[in-house]
């Protein structure tokens, strides 16, 4: 049962709403639990309320996407550069320089340095791209 009061346009409201609970039995033992969506009735790990929102329901529910369905294609290779930046704890940022990070193998490095430079390579020819230079 949650309940909870929400605010719209300074009018405060009271809501009580009933999620039920189902468990699945585990291959290594236990129980993994869930819960089900008041409208859809499907089993979801998470609720959510965007914002606008009234009640508690599943992604499908309130037609949510994921993040990564929101980014264009043209900004695609950047943020796969800003994520393996974040991964090795750099500055994020287009030719920002990368470095080993403390306790990882160099063999890891290595690969993701590869990496590295290959989207390096993507954002610049979107970047000529958006300036013109391409066609």
């Amino acid at each position: 049962m949650l309940d909870y009061t929400r605010e719209t346009n300074g009018e405060r409201e009271h809501v009580l709403q009933t999620v039920h609970l189902t468990a699945t039995e585990q291959n290594f033992g236990g129980k993994r639990w869930w819960m089900i969506c008041p409208y859809l009735g499907h089993r979801v790990a998470k609720l959510y309320m965007p914002p606008g929102g009234d009640r508690f329901a599943s992604r499908k529910a309130w037609r949510l996407g994921y993040q990564s369905q929101r980014i264009s294609e043209r900004d695609r290779p950047f943020e796969a550069l800003f994520r393996l930046q974040k991964r090795l704890g750099c500055e994020q940022g287009w030719e920002m320089p990368i470095r080993r990070p403390k306790g990882m193998h160099r063999n890891t490095f290595s690969a993701l340095e590869e990496e590295y430079w290959r989207l390096d390579e993507l954002c610049a020819v979107e970047m000529m791209r958006v300036i013109g230079l391409l066609r």
